[in-house]
């Protein structure tokens, strides 16, 4: 069996891992490894960091006892994940790869990886991972957590005037191939406790973590509580104020995406804010339209320093076929709300794309935000121009502790490809992104076929049949091939191949007859 095959194997058993509080199968091991560790950094994309893992617990080399896996809560109900299996290819892997060996002997210092500090509004950050203004930064507690777990800063959750009274249940979520959290809807508004209470914590942050980016976020009705709330978060000691124009399930009108759908109020709002303080002010966007960069411009004319986006999409994820609603149920009832999570992440690019290629939002710093869960994700928003990430959702469903694999994954890379610090990345692909009318259309890459690795599942032929050119032919031995003078490289066998044996061929110029 090629490595690929048994690396995709691999993936799909750690993908069985459900990530645990408090390990057992770490729990477990007499020798003191950390399996789990291993397995989080697998399940977070962050390959090259569970390797390193694994080739930090040699212990593993010699047990026979496998007691993480038979410690592990997936055996309870179904077969225990196979730590073992994982362990071994992990390590063999490692010991195979020069990059690998290099990565291994690196020392476990503070310096002894590429620098993540960025500067963000003209204040350094230590990284550029915060929480978003949301349910995971709404007490001390949390945020506190979260600062000591490695995080860069919080955006608080919005403190307004506006009473808010939440419903329950408020949460839903779209899952695919039996992956949970591909969406995620949230009908929460805004900070349901007392203003003075709000501003006392984020005072107390900023004096308990003087070195972390707090940023202020705040939502108000009218010009003179954009600027009240602006001058009390600057006696707090807030860093930044965010303007919050974006949030899709406000009660009011005139409040959230309402106001970020309209750019003369978005600049009204904005030097409002900007009369009550002279702290940076960022105005987070609303993906509730069709052309982002309007309002990004007037809130720069009103005196922001910066722009974040996207806030969530409206959206209704299922139907209830017994309450006849849609999910949340609410008595009876539900309403449109805000989808998260990395089905959107796509959407948040091209917005952050648009923003940055923008001759005036392009100067201007980004925060981006929407579906980052893993170093590859934060990857794509710092390649298209952001020098701030707000992060969520997978926050939500994995828990403050992905920061790790966040940070290590993305210093992993850079370490491999030679960067030293995290601002030789910002921006790079913007230029490389261009309008249709602009792309080579005299060139074709057509499919080439590993037959190592192909299994003969047929996969490519039916997508080709139904859904392409009919351009493979699957003979009874079930080794397909590609008919040429059928194939217009669009490389859809290729993304339906499960095991990888579909590559993409040399570029050659197209021949017409």
């Amino acid at each position: 069996m090629k490595d690929c095959i048994t690396k995709n194997m691999i993936r799909e058993e750690a993908n069985r891992c459900w990530m645990c509080h408090a390990p057992v199968c770490s729990a477990a091991c007499k020798s003191g490894m950390q399996p789990a560790r291993m397995l989080r950094s697998l399940r977070l994309e962050n390959e090259a960091g569970a390797t390193r893992h694994a080739r930090q617990m040699e212990g593993c080399l010699t047990c026979t006892a496998r007691a993480c896996e038979k410690a592990c809560l997936r055996g309870r109900n179904g077969q225990a994940v196979k730590i073992h299996d994982i362990f071994s290819y992990l390590y063999k892997q490692g010991e195979s790869s020069s990059e690998q060996k290099a990565t291994d002997s690196l020392p476990t210092g503070k310096h002894s990886l590429p620098d993540l500090s960025l500067d963000f509004c003209g204040i350094r950050c230590e990284n550029p991972f915060i929480l978003a203004s949301s349910p995971i930064a709404h007490n001390y507690e949390m945020c506190a957590r979260a600062l000591d777990a490695g995080w860069g800063g919080i955006c608080f959750k919005t403190i307004s005037y506006y009473p808010v009274e939440e419903v329950s249940p408020r949460f839903d979520q779209v899952q695919q191939g039996g992956v949970p959290f591909i969406g995620f809807k949230n009908m929460e508004q805004l900070s349901e406790a007392p203003i003075r209470t709000n501003f006392d914590i984020l005072y107390r942050l900023k004096q308990h973590y003087p070195d972390k980016l707090i940023i202020s976020s705040i939502m108000g009705r009218t010009e003179e509580e954009w600027t009240h709330l602006a001058h009390f978060s600057t006696l707090a000691g807030a860093d930044i104020i965010e303007c919050n124009f974006s949030c899709p399930q406000m009660t009011s009108e005139g409040m959230g995406c309402d106001v970020g759908q309209n750019p003369s109020l978005v600049r009204s709002f904005t030097a409002a804010a900007c009369r009550g303080t002279h702290l940076p002010v960022i105005a987070k966007m609303t993906p509730n339209l069709t052309h982002i960069v309007p309002v990004a411009r007037a809130a720069c004319e009103g005196g922001a320093t910066g722009i974040a986006a996207i806030n969530t999409i409206k959206s209704i994820t299922r139907i209830d076929e017994e309450a006849m609603t849609a999910l949340p149920v609410i008595n009876g009832k539900s309403s449109v709300s805000g989808y998260s999570g990395k089905a959107i992440r796509p959407i948040a690019l091209r917005f952050i794309h648009e923003l940055a290629s923008d001759p005036i939002i392009g100067q201007a710093p980004l925060s981006g935000i929407g579906g980052i869960e893993t170093w590859r994700d934060a990857l794509d928003f710092l390649l298209l121009g952001c020098t701030n990430l707000q992060i969520c959702t997978s926050v939500m469903q994995y828990g403050y502790r992905i920061i790790d694999d966040l940070r290590e994954g993305l210093q992993l890379y850079m370490q491999r490809k030679g960067y030293t610090n995290l601002s030789q990345l910002i921006g790079l692909a913007v230029s490389n992104i261009v309008p249709p009318e602009s792309l080579d259309r005299t060139t074709i890459c057509r499919p080439v076929i590993d037959r190592e690795l192909c299994i003969g599942c047929g996969r490519c032929y039916i997508s080709c049949q139904d859904g392409g050119h009919q351009a493979i032919v699957f003979p009874p031995s079930r080794r397909p091939a590609i008919d040429e003078a059928q194939c217009v490289g669009c490389l859809l066998c290729s993304l339906v191949c499960p095991t990888g044996a579909i590559r993409q061929g040399e570029r050659i110029g197209k021949v017409h007859s």
